[in-house]
């Protein structure tokens, strides 16, 4: 890592950009901040599950979206919030518009559900279903590579 950077989980910022640029406000350090190198925690869009669909998938459904709409923005504050070298002022700015964005926008509030029965309970996670709908798709052969361990 270069000198004169601090690595913040992915992120990875120089503040001799910053200070050459003499960044004054929060909006042109948000800017600079996701103009660095956006971050996907979805490769895909979110779009609405297929099969049997009820309120808990479609609530999932919709905290994924926003989660992901979100994350850079929730991102670059929460680094502008914890670096100690920026002016107190800009970073008590930060963490108030942190705490003002929807409870929705944050990925703790995602949780891991079967996408045939909605449970959230015993989930098999690269499957991302549950424990017996893993059992009943299994038998019928829809996941490949997966059999019935015999020894």
């Amino acid at each position: 890592m270069a000198a004169g950077a601090e690595m913040t989980g992915r992120w990875l910022i120089t503040f001799s950009t910053a200070r050459k640029k003499k960044l004054q406000t929060m909006s042109e350090l948000i800017k600079v901040v996701k103009a660095s190198r956006p971050l996907k925690r979805f490769p895909q869009p979110v779009s609405l599950p297929t099969g049997f669909v009820n309120t808990r998938i479609l609530r999932d459904n919709f905290k994924r979206q926003m989660a992901a709409e979100h994350e850079v923005t929730s991102k670059a504050l929460k680094f502008i919030a914890r670096n100690a070298a920026l002016p107190q002022k800009m970073r008590l700015e930060a963490q108030i518009q942190l705490t003002a964005m929807p409870n929705y926008t944050r990925m703790n509030q995602v949780r891991d559900r079967c996408l045939e029965s909605g449970t959230a309970k015993k989930i098999i996670k690269p499957f991302r279903v549950g424990r017996y709908q893993f059992r009943l798709m299994a038998k019928e052969g829809e996941f490949p590579g997966v059999k019935k361990g015999v020894w």
